[in-house]
């Protein structure tokens, strides 16, 4: 099993940006020297929900203050970003660090950031295929030419090639965030792993796996490949003596946080937004995810691969807002949890 972090430096009611961006960087810092396997960044825009814009830049500075931890993007977001830039930085990333980074991408959302970046609603609603899949054109062939709707450019040379990292792999290891039968059939059919969310629970990861293996089955990809798919499952994670303090601690944290990072999201086309009730909404992370004692976040997390045979976590570990209680939470999960599931 493969427990990382899953970092948003986020920001709580009351504090700055620099203190937010800082908690990040530290916990990130903290998750190496505890023995985690993973740091997995997050990216927004124009929202305290996250402060930080861009996953990719904060991988480099991360790769580069560690030196075993793998540092991936939790995620990227494709229709925001030119595929080819984006795989630029991934390549970059993936030979100057010896094979530690993992590209995460999404689809992202309906927001502003689609008119300020100027893809337009087209690049969130249908562009999505054809920059997943020019990004892999380029992270895996020397050389590769623009011919879809979106991208069109002559045939240039793939600089720096991913295949001159120092790890057996060809390139830089890539992850698809899923929320929809949709997406869980674009990334089976091109054989990427998934990354599911932490607002859904067991039973529905579980569903969305086999999913994925009926797709990767139905497209040819091979049995092999399709039975050692490393899918990552998103999750909270807050460890106290008693189940109750973790929680509480959260419930005192998180709603805040929660109502005024989701408040400040604005669509592009004023359409609706359904937002979720942030003290329901923590109240139920609470009870899917690993919050309590360390047994019993160890447990948790046992329960949750075996019932969806995912072996690897990303867990937001920030939750209580805090710099002090953050590292703490950090470092007992790498020496109070991880070694009952290893």
């Amino acid at each position: 099993m493969h427990v990382g972090s899953f970092v948003l430096a986020a920001q709580f009611p009351g504090q700055g940006q620099g203190e937010a961006l800082h908690r990040a960087v530290r916990s990130a810092e903290v998750a190496e020297e505890a023995g985690l396997d993973s740091v997995w960044l997050a990216e927004h825009h124009f929202v305290p929900y996250g402060t930080c814009p861009s996953a990719v830049t904060l991988a480099a500075l991360l790769l580069g203050r560690t030196r075993r931890i793998r540092v991936g993007t939790a995620v990227s977001v494709l229709p925001t970003v030119h595929p080819v830039a984006l795989g630029e930085q991934a390549a970059l990333l993936h030979v100057t660090s010896g094979g530690r980074f993992s590209l995460g991408v999404g689809r992202g959302g309906p927001w502003v950031d689609l008119e300020v970046f100027g893809s337009g609603l087209e690049a969130y609603e249908k562009g999505f295929p054809e920059s997943l899949d020019l990004l892999m054109r380029w992270l895996r062939e020397p050389s590769v030419a623009g011919d879809g709707e979106r991208f069109g450019f002559r045939e240039v040379a793939v600089v720096p090639r991913p295949s001159e990292a120092l790890s057996c792999a060809p390139g830089p290891e890539v992850v698809v965030a899923c929320t929809s039968p949709a997406s869980v059939r674009l990334a089976a059919e091109r054989g990427l792993p998934m990354l599911l969310g932490m607002h859904v629970g067991d039973e529905e990861k579980a569903e969305m796996v086999a999913l994925w293996r009926q797709y990767a089955h139905v497209a040819g990809r091979p049995a092999d490949e399709i039975f050692a798919a490393a899918h990552v499952s998103a999750g909270v994670c807050q460890i106290a003596d008693r189940r109750t303090d973790a929680v509480e601690s959260l419930l005192k944290a998180m709603p805040g946080w929660l109502k005024q990072g989701l408040d400040a999201h604005v669509t592009v086309d004023g359409r609706a937004r359904t937002m979720r009730d942030p003290m329901a909404y923590t109240e139920l992370l609470c009870g899917l995810h690993p919050v309590g004692t360390p047994q019993l976040c160890a447990d948790r997390l046992a329960a949750t691969s075996e019932r969806t045979g995912i072996s690897r976590f990303a867990l937001l570990v920030e939750g209580s807002g805090d710099l002090a209680a953050t590292e703490e939470n950090v470092r007992r999960l790498g020496t109070e949890v991880l070694p009952q599931l290893r």
